[in-house]
This record gives C-alpha cells, structure tokens and sequence, in this order.
C-alpha cells in the first residue's frame, strides 16, 4: 500500500468533496429522496439500487417511470393495489429486467409490508456477533426473497448473494443508503440494528480499479473476498464508517477517471 497516511488524507478530501446533497441529483439515490416515508424510501431504494447498472441517467428515468406506474406512492400500491393496476407495468423494462421480475418484487413486498414494518426485518434473519454478519445477511435475505413457492428462476440473477460468490454491489450500495448516519444529506441512515460499522463497500469495476491503484486490495477479480479485502482495508481510516470512503472511490473512478 503507498502511505498510509497519504492515502487516508486523499480518500478523506475526496470523500469531503463527494459526500454532499450536490451528488443526489446525478445519481440513483436521487430516487429515495423523492419520498420521505420510511417504506417509500425503502421500496424506492431497493428498486432503484437493483435497477442500478447502465448510464446513470437512464438508471434515473427508468426509476422514475416505475414510481410512477406505481403511483409515486409505492408502499400504498403494493400494500393496496388490484390485479387490473398491474397491467401498466406489464410494461416495464429496464435491460434484462423485465416484467416478470417487477411483478415478483411487487409481489414479494406486499407479502412483507403486510406483516413488517420496515424491510430492515429481512436483513437481520441472518444477523449475529461475528465477523460475518453482513456476509450471513445477505445470504439469508437472498433466501428469504425467493422462499415463495411462485418465485421465477429468471429474477434471482437479479439480487446478488455472497453465496454465488458475487461483490453484491447494488445490495451493498442500498444498504450504505439505508443505514449510514451523518449530517450530509445523501444517505439516509433511517435503519439502527445494522451498524456502519456491519457493512461492506460497494465494489464494481471502477471502484476496483481505484483501490487498486491505491494498494487497498490485491486480489484481481471483483468478488465477494474483494469486497471484504477492501472493507478491512477501510475500516484500518475508519473502523465505524469505513464504507464513508465509498464516496470517495467512486468519485476518483467515475468523476476523475483515477487509475485509468
């Protein structure tokens, strides 16, 4: 690793630099911040997080047209909606996620919200002291998700799993949104029983090649052990918040295109 010292310093700056309301507009987070109920910011997140690969701004609109075939009252149409109001989004698509999939997310939530208050309920199934929480976590939730008897084999490509040993990006993403806590306005911390401390950075390509670049990783492929290699070396700057330098790895691959 170069430095430690001026590796920190940089990934603090940047971090600094991308972590404010500024950075909504142009990205999927700017979903969630449309609503300010809980279970509507939740169900947003979730889609928009999942839907999250392309150009961002498609990403946006694609989202934006899905809340509002549902309404732009998301948690009331899972919980309220007929069979005749699901014929709008027979028509969604969005690359290889397609109608067949949104009806089973649709379907997925309504069984849920019937009987729990806040998603974060399906991320503790696997929840326990060690080490490997978040890893457990996910592995359960992707489980759960897909325990209905009607669930397609075509949409669990769509939720990630460390099980089928993949970085979990989108899942990871959502979950910095859901549970980080700061006074910056871009995630929402709204989740307690998961701590900042629990989760594990978001890795794709970019932020990859990034940490790389830097020396926080090794390995060569991006997995799940990837995603953990670069948590740990995060959580050496800031053992409570390592995920904070998210922000900062995406800043200096997308934004800056660092390590290029």
């Amino acid at each position: 690793m170069k430095h430690f010292e001026e590796v920190k310093s940089l990934l603090d700056e940047k971090y600094d630099l991308y972590n404010r309301p500024d950075f909504i507009a142009d990205d999927p987070v700017s979903i969630p911040h449309l609503f300010t109920k809980k279970q509507d910011i939740e169900i947003s997140a979730f889609f928009a997080s999942i839907l999250a690969w392309g150009q961002r701004k498609t990403i946006i609109n694609k989202c934006k047209e899905l809340m509002a075939m549902m309404g732009n009252s998301p948690h009331e149409f899972i919980l309220s909606h007929s069979e005749n109001d699901l014929k709008d989004l027979m028509h969604f698509k969005h690359r290889t996620f397609n109608d067949i999939d949104t009806l089973y997310f649709i379907h997925f939530f309504k069984e849920f919200y019937q009987k729990h208050d806040s998603l974060e309920e399906a991320f503790l199934l696997g929840k326990s002291s060690d080490s490997e929480f978040m890893k457990q976590s996910l592995i359960a939730f992707h489980h759960f998700f897909f325990a209905s008897e009607i669930a397609p084999q075509r949409t669990r490509k769509h939720i990630a799993t460390p099980e089928r040993k993949s970085a979990c990006k989108r899942i990871n993403m959502f979950l910095r949104w859901m549970v980080r806590q700061d006074d910056r306005g871009v995630d929402f911390g709204i989740w307690r029983n998961i701590k900042p401390a629990d989760l594990i950075c978001p890795c794709d390509l970019h932020v990859d090649r990034v940490a790389r670049k830097l020396g926080l990783i090794q390995r060569k492929q991006t997995d799940w052990q990837t995603a953990e290699e670069l948590t740990q070396a995060l959580r050496k700057m800031d053992p409570n918040d390592p995920v904070k330098y998210d922000f900062a790895l995406f800043g200096l691959g997308i934004m800056e295109g660092y390590g290029r």
